[in-house]
């Protein structure tokens, strides 16, 4: 019988200059995060969910925009 284990997170390396990671690799010392790959996955996701809220946005403005000038608003 086979038993179905939990979606595992499946990992890659990002090539970054090496003076961008020693920075980084500082100001890590000082966020509690445990690694510099676990600090910029952090980062890269709170921007990506901002542009996402961003979008979603400007779309929610357009559609007002259309059901005012259908005259539901």
């Amino acid at each position: 019988m086979k038993v179905k284990r939990a979606n595992r997170i499946e990992f890659t390396s990002i090539s970054v200059p090496t003076r961008l990671f020693k920075k980084v690799e500082k100001h890590v010392e000082n966020t509690g995060f445990p690694s510099v790959s676990s600090y910029v996955a952090f980062i890269l996701r709170t921007l990506l969910s901002e542009k996402t809220n961003k979008k979603a946005d400007y779309e929610a403005e357009i559609i007002k925009e259309k059901l005012k000038e259908l005259g539901y608003m």
